[in-house]
This record gives structure tokens, C-alpha cells and sequence, in this order.
């Protein structure tokens, strides 16, 4: 039997279906809806058709990029900017083999991605035959990197496979599920019963027991000097305004993970990044008790115990609001663990405060302090090269220039090595939506997360943001070909790279492992790549900025024409792998076998 004889012979060019049946591919849109999905994202081939052609009918929004691993990232920033599961789908074979390193990334970044994939025949599939075409079993290569992998072998299988798959992807611990779609079923029919909401069939809002509710308030009132440290998944799932009224009640500091680089609107004065603001560190060193929300605890917070954190670990009392049970206590001991979902413990917490509010004395000097730092910051970066000589713009300077030119409202994308760097240290604007890929450490997802947080924001909102893409152009090369997904859409994204022509952090190693003058191999590429060409190939705007003082108007006119602009920013290489600022303490993080 060839592969064309295993299509459906029942497909019509107006989908249309026998009377009283619902085929399999409308069913799962139809579930998907009921999270609350508008968005759908993958390279369709014979097994997905169907499905893109209804969803774009029913009004979602349908992307197709130009690598499985790109629609991936796609999705993953879906789930960040919306706070609810993201869909992604790959062709069989080769297109779920290049969507692995999304997948992965999606396992250690506690992303809520369900990936569906295509697949031949069962009939083909299980039959013992050599030479099969676009073949290869996918669940054991995918099922180790994600929470659940199940397949939908049977129409009537369809609800309790997709909502396992949902079920499992939001609980605990968020992560990816995998769903196999084989070509047999794609119209089949079932009776279907009636959509659930999501609560009538897992949970969601958890909250936390109310005598452990009682415990951690009567340790917030007791307190001199407590701070909230807020993790990535209060920017997942979207729990700002509720971690507002609880730090504004407390009237405390805000300190952030490396993963909670989202500012809450109406508290951007009183947060700071932990490690690269100095003001985070003297807050860290002086508090007595901590509310730890929506953070694993893990190596860039030194696990709550070590470095900052060790002077007052004898006396200091954590407060962790962790929806996975089986995290509490791995990193450290934590005195009263709040079991659940960070959106419903958050308002018991600050229910719980009742008429209280806090009076943190030094609040008032880490905020001067946690500003003044910022200036002096950008004041120090005048006295670095801006292009003008004959030394590219000083990294510090691309960040300031770039940063200070962020629109309000927008969405900023990070991406890159040596210049996310130099951004904690020296970013000038506080987004209150920042995509980055801050524990799996992949770089090159920065084009990708720009599209599929910008589109997916769009589809939720009916509304269209700016987006702020800051970029290295190693980074940048990796998924270049999605520039034309934001041109496609008409995306108001401006990508502003900084090109050294070189692999910033590893040219950086070689000189601190075998000093200065030794080959640094494999690290410089061709100095003859012009980003604002490739942009106007690809059907978007470049500009081609040499000197730092043409950063902030290029950006200006970028938002101002609209669509995507590349501008390309040559960078001093030498202070771009030599002067990355607080380098000793991102090294920290890594800090093998002492943590």
C-alpha cells in the first residue's frame, strides 16, 4: 500500500462532515477553544490541513513559520504573554525531529506547550517494512522530553487524550505534552458531548491551606525587613495586579529572579534585578523574611542559601508559594509552604494581611539607590566608545541608547550572550512584558518569541503592541528566515543588533583560559554580513547605525513607518567579550559543585 493510499478517501474540499458527527480535527480545535486558544502554529501538511483551514475560518490566528523549532518558540511565548497553554503542531518524521530543541526547551523553561504531531497510518506504522517514506517512531524519541505522550488511536479517545495532555501540561510544575495524530483518524467521527470548562474536568485556582495561609501572614507582620522574590511564573500566568496589592501591602521591596524580568506595572520603582542591582543585594542581605512566588529557587538565586543570602540564613523565615508539592524543600528548607496556584494564593495571602500594611524603613533609600544606579549606569557609558573613532559603539552604549528608546506598552524580546549580559546591567526601561529564554540558555529563539508573543497578544487582546527585539547577531543568525513571518503579519517590531561578528561569551572564554593573542577557534565568522540588507530582502526595513547617537532616532522612525525594521549596530568585539559588567557574578551561577 503506498502512503497515498493510507489518506482518507472522505475529505471534501468544503469539510463538510455526515449529519450528527463531529470528525476528530474539529473536536480537538474544539477543546482547545475551551482553554481559551486562539492560536495555532506549525508547517501544515496532509495530516494538519484540515485542521488549519477550519481554525483560520473560525477566526484564530494561523502561523506558519519557516522551522518546526521556530513554531515551537512560537508557541512557548504564546504561553508566556497569554498565561494559558500554548498548541504547536510538526509534520511527521522530519518536522518532529526539527522540533525537538523546542520541545526541550519548553521541559526546562516549565513551559505549558502541547505539541501535536502527524504520523502515518497505524496500518503503515505497524506493519514490519523497510524503506518506509517520512518515517520514524516519535513517541520514544519525544516522550523523556515532555510530561505526558499519548496518542489518539480512536475518535471516541479524542476528549480524554487532549484534556490528559492539558490536564498534565498545566499541573504541578508546568511543561510540554505531546499528542500523536496518526493519518487514519483525521476524519473520523464521534458523537460529542458537550465542551467542559477547563474546572469541570482539572483543577485550577488552587489555593493553599488556610492554616498555613494564617502562619505566613502572622510572619509577614512580624517582620522588619521582608521582600517578595518574584520568579517567572508570576509573568506566566499573569498574576501582576494581584502581587501588586500584596507588595504594596506590605510595602516592601521586589526583587526578581532571572526569570522574573517582567516588570508589574505600578511597582517598577521598588523592584529590582537580584545579583545585577546593587539596591536587590543590600535588600537580600537585610531581610528577615522572604516570600518566595513563582520561582524553582535554583542556581541563578544561589538556592535562596548561598552568597547574599548565607549571612542572615540562621534567622531569616521563607514564605513559598509553589504549585508543584513535590518542590518544596529540594533547593532549601522553607518554613511554611503554600501549596498552590500563585493566582489564587497571592489574594488569600493579602486577604489574610487584612487592615495590616508594612513599613519597610529602608523601601524609600533602595529605591533612590536602585535609580541612582541606573543613572550613574548610563552616565558611565558616555565615557565609552560611541563609533565615532575608530572603535565600534562600546556594548554598554548599544544598551543604554537601544533601551532608552523602548516604547510604552511595548513587548521586549531578549536574546544573545555577551549582550544579555551587559543588558541586566545596564538596561535603561523597565517592560512590563519581557520574553527570554532564561534557564534552558538557548540562544537564537529571540526572532521566533518576538513573532509568537507579538501575534498571540494580538489574537488575546485585538490589539497590536510594539515589540523590542534586543539581539546579538549570532543569536540573530539562527532563525533569521521568521523576519519574513513578521513582515507576513505587518508587525510593528523593531530588531536592534548588536554584530561583533563573533560568538561574544566563548571568544571571552578563550582569553580568560589561555589568555590574550591565542587562537580562538571556531568563535569569528565573516565580517561581510549586513542585517539591514538581509531585511530588505526579506521584504522589512534596515537601517545601519555606526555611531551610538543614531541608535534612539532610527529606532524612533522604525515605530513611527511601522512594520519590521532590522537596524544593524557594529560593536566593539574587544569590550563585548572583555568588559561584560558583573561577569564574576553571572558566573556564580555556575559554580560547580559549591552550591
Amino acid at each position: 500500500m503506498s502512503y497515498a493510499d493510507d489518506k482518507p478517501k472522505t475529505a471534501t474540499s468544503d469539510l463538510s462532515t455526515k449529519e450528527g458527527g463531529t470528525p476528530v480535527y474539529k473536536r480537538i480545535l474544539d477543546l482547545f477553544e475551551a482553554e481559551g486558544i486562539k492560536t495555532l502554529f506549525g508547517i501544515p501538511d496532509p495530516n494538519f490541513v484540515h485542521m488549519c483551514l477550519e481554525a483560520e475560518r473560525r477566526g484564530w490566528t494561523v502561523v506558519s513559520p519557516h522551522h518546526e523549532a521556530a513554531a515551537g518558540f512560537m508557541a512557548e511565548a504564546a504561553s508566556r504573554i497569554t498565561g494559558k497553554p500554548a498548541l504547536c503542531f510538526g509534520t511527521l518524521g522530519p518536522g518532529l525531529a526539527n522540533m525537538m530543541p523546542a520541545i526541550q526547551c519548553c521541559k526546562v523553561e516549565n513551559s505549558p506547550v502541547i505539541f501535536l504531531g502527524g504520523q502515518r497510518a497505524r496500518v503503515t506504522e505497524r506493519r514490519v517494512r523497510r524503506g518506509r517514506i517520512q518515517f520514524v517512531r516519535q513517541e520514544p524519541m519525544i516522550e523523556d522530553s515532555v510530561k505526558y505522550s499519548g496518542a489518539i488511536e480512536y475518535a471516541d479517545q479524542t476528549d480524554e487524550v487532549i484534556r490528559e495532555a492539558i490536564r498534565v501540561a498545566m499541573s504541578g510544575t508546568p511543561g510540554p505534552t505531546y499528542v500523536e495524530y496518526p493519518s487514519n483518524v483525521i476524519l473520523e467521527e464521534l458523537d460529542a458531548p458537550d465542551i467542559l470548562p477547563p474546572a469541570r474536568y482539572r483543577l485550577t485556582q488552587q489555593g493553599a491551606d488556610g492554616d498555613r495561609i494564617a502562619e505566613a501572614a502572622e510572619l509577614i507582620k512580624n517582620a522588619k525587613n521582608p521582600v517578595l522574590l518574584v520568579g517567572h511564573a508570576v509573568h506566566t500566568t499573569k498574576s501582576g495586579e494581584a502581587v501588586k496589592e500584596l507588595a504594596l501591602k506590605m510595602n516592601c521591596p521586589v526583587v526578581q529572579t532571572s526569570g522574573g524580568t517582567s516588570y508589574i506595572k505600578g511597582i517598577e520603582d521598588r523592584t529590582f534585578q537580584y545579583v545585577f542591582s546593587d539596591a536587590s543585594i543590600e535588600a537580600v542581605e537585610k531581610c528577615d523574611v522572604v516570600v518566595a512566588l513563582g520561582t524553582e529557587l535554583g542556581e541563578p538565586v544561589h538556592f535562596g542559601r548561598w552568597r547574599h543570602w548565607y549571612e542572615g540564613e540562621a534567622n531569616r523565615k521563607w514564605i513559598y508559594v509553589q504549585q508543584d508539592p513535590t518542590a518544596i524543600g529540594v533547593n532549601r528548607p522553607i518554613d511554611v509552604p503554600l501549596v498552590g496556584d500563585v493566582r489564587a494564593v497571592v489574594p488569600q495571602l493579602t486577604r489574610a494581611l487584612g487592615d495590616w500594611s508594612g513599613d519597610t524603613a529602608d523601601l524609600e533609600k533602595f529605591m533612590h539607590d536602585g535609580q541612582a544606579e541606573l543613572d550613574e549606569l548610563a552616565e558611565e557609558t558616555l565615557t565609552k566608545s560611541d563609533g565615532t573613532g575608530n572603535v565600534a559603539v562600546h556594548t554598554s552604549r548599544f544598551i543604554v541608547e537601544a533601551t532608552k528608546a523602548f516604547p510604552e506598552d511595548g513587548i521586549m524580546i531578549r536574546d544573545g550572550g555577551a549582550s544579555v549580559v551587559f543588558g541586566w546591567t545596564y538596561n535603561q526601561c523597565k517592560p512590563n512584558d519581557v520574553i527570554w529564554n532564561q534557564n534552558y540558555g538557548h540562544i537564537g529563539t529571540g526572532l521566533p518569541y518576538a513573532t509568537g508573543a507579538m501575534l498571540a497578544d494580538q489574537a488575546e487582546t485585538g490589539r497590536t503592541r510594539p515589540g523590542m527585539l534586543v539581539t546579538s547577531d549570532s543569536s540573530f543568525l539562527f532563525h533569521i528566515a521568521e523576519l519574513e513571518v513578521a513582515v507576513r503579519r505587518n508587525l510593528p517590531l523593531v530588531c536592534v543588533v548588536g554584530v561583533d561578528f563573533q560568538w561574544g561569551l566563548e571568544v571571552g572564554v578563550y582569553k580568560r583560559t589561555f589568555g590574550p593573542g591565542t587562537e580562538e577557534t571556531g568563535t569569528h565568522w565573516s565580517d561581510k554580513v549586513r542585517f539591514d540588507k538581509i531585511a530588505e530582502g526579506l521584504g522589512a526595513h534596515g537601517e545601519f547605525c555606526a555611531t551610538a547617537d543614531e541608535i534612539g532616532p532610527a529606532i524612533e522612525r522604525a515605530y513611527k513607518r511601522g512594520g519590521p525594521t532590522v537596524i544593524h549596530v557594529p560593536i566593539d568585539p574587544k569590550a563585548n567579550s572583555e568588559e561584560m559588567p558583573k561577569y564574576d557574578k553571572f558566573r556564580t551561577w555556575y559554580a560547580e559543585g559549591t552550591q
